[in-house]
């Protein structure tokens, strides 16, 4: 089984069994060991195929190798300013997130004191007209008032004159009638004042 696993093993100790039946331990290290007249073509083949691969493959490979980490290089940092770019970008929205949350405070708050002054004036018209209404119906009241009371001295002073004249029982001038009725209207608008 270990032949088939490993040829070169069953080969090497096919020789070796040969080489002992003909000629002992140096036929059998003789088949282990490389013969020098295979080994010096063997080096110079192998120097030749170095020569060839260093001056033409290898500086192939290496630039391409270069140009490989050139571009993985152009690329990580752009990858860097992409990412320092974002995170300007990301500091940049923030700050005017803020100031827009700013603008809508001072704006709010603006439009807050702009209707708390509008209710004040209008409360303030409200009193005003209220207290102008008041008043005017005070005068009304009070011309009113003094019309009536005017209007009262005349009937009463007409008729005091209608009942002095029944008493006297003469008839008056107008010029007596006109005094008369000044004086009853003074005692009267005397009285009213108190």
């Amino acid at each position: 089984m270990l032949d088939l696993l490993f040829p070169a093993v069953a080969f090497a100790s096919e020789g070796a069994a040969e080489g002992a039946a003909e000629g002992g331990l140096a036929a059998t290290l003789g088949s282990v060991y490389p013969n020098p007249a295979v080994i010096w073509p063997t080096w110079v083949a192998f120097l030749i195929l170095f020569f060839l691969l260093w001056k033409f493959a290898f500086p192939a490979i290496l630039s391409m190798l270069d140009a490989r980490a050139e571009r993985i290089r152009e690329s990580l940092e752009k990858a860097e300013e992409t990412k320092v770019e974002a995170e300007r970008m990301l500091e940049e929205y923030k700050k005017q997130l803020a100031e827009a949350r700013g603008e809508a405070a001072k704006v709010i708050e603006q439009g807050r004191k702009v209707a708390e002054t509008m209710k004040d004036e209008i409360i303030a018209k409200a009193n005003e007209e209220a207290a102008q209404i008041i008043a005017k119906a005070h005068e009304a009241l009070e011309a009113e008032k003094r019309a009536v009371v005017a209007e009262l001295q005349g009937e009463v002073a007409q008729l005091s004159v209608a009942v002095a004249s029944k008493l006297i029982g003469e008839k008056l001038s107008a010029e007596d009638h006109a005094k008369l009725i000044e004086q009853y209207v003074a005692e009267v608008g005397g009285l009213n004042d108190n």
